[in-house]
């Protein structure tokens, strides 16, 4: 069954031809991440990951705002529960890691992510945004790491913060909880793009999907996991895993026709909208 099919309870789901749009929709609680949106979202990552038809996954709020991070109540009902005994895995610990196991996989995904914050964005919903290879703002959008105000860890999106905008931005906006406008988050790297709400942001996201429709699916998933590994691997082994991609692609039928296309003055048969 097509994902956008399938009745989900905390997401809306459109395909748009290659491009799938997912809408956090929890609108009253401000797209805050329950246990069943993240398990929806998980979900739905792992039946499109292997779709090579589909070329990006736009994810966005409902509400006018895009997420405020981890459900309040939810940790509430946590910490009422009774402390492991000696030697057992604490739930909370084992509960907090699933997140972080999502968050690769959304990492990983071999077609572009890319996030459109409107409204609040706030700890886990960082974390989206900086899992996301494009982000989109409106201009009056607000960022904010708040978990330390809340006596707690920004644990699983750590990382991945750090990853985008660097250790010292990083610790400034942790420990310090610091919100952030659409123009300083572009400032500190977190959004690459800024608009004003409404007409103008989405023409920039249809500006976006395409230029993501000029290039081949199959190139920009290899490139994806090339720029990944270069965080995760040495730079011999990333040399060697891109020298072998790069002969893939080219081996392929997309280097094929890529080639054939630019001597031939035509565009290539992957590109949206050509005739």
């Amino acid at each position: 069954m097509p994902v956008e099919a399938i009745a989900w309870q905390t997401l809306l789901v459109a395909r748009k031809g290659g491009h799938l749009h997912v809408t956090l929709n929890r609108p009253e609680s401000r797209n805050a991440l329950s246990e069943e949106m993240v398990d929806e979202l998980a979900a739905l990552v792992h039946e499109v990951a292997a779709d090579a038809s589909l070329r990006s996954l736009v994810l966005r709020g409902a509400g006018g705002s895009f997420c405020a991070g981890g459900d309040i109540k939810g940790f509430r009902a946590s910490f009422e529960a009774a402390a492991p005994a000696p030697g057992e895995a604490d739930p909370i610990a084992r509960h907090n890691r699933r997140f972080g196991d999502f968050l690769m996989a959304l990492d990983r995904m071999p077609q572009t992510v890319i996030a459109v914050v409107e409204g609040m964005a706030m700890g886990g919903g960082v974390g989206l945004a900086c899992v996301a290879d494009v982000v989109l703002a409106a201009a009056d959008a607000r960022f904010a790491l708040s978990e330390t105000s809340l006596g707690i860890v920004p644990a699983q999106i750590a990382p991945f913060v750090m990853r985008r905008v660097g250790l010292s931005q990083a610790r400034r906006l942790a420990l310090t909880g610091a919100r952030l406008d659409g123009a300083a988050a572009l400032a500190v790297g977190l959004v690459h793009i800024l608009a004003e709400k409404g007409p103008a942001l989405e023409a920039a996201l249809a500006r976006v999907l395409a230029d993501l429709g000029r290039c081949a699916p199959g190139a920009n998933a290899a490139t994806k996991a090339v720029l990944r590994l270069g965080a995760e691997l040495s730079l011999p082994e990333v040399l060697d895993f891109a020298a072998q991609e790069f002969a893939r692609c080219l081996r392929g039928p997309e280097g094929r026709e890529g080639v054939a296309a630019f001597l031939e003055k035509r565009p290539a048969n992957w590109v949206e909208g050509a005739e």
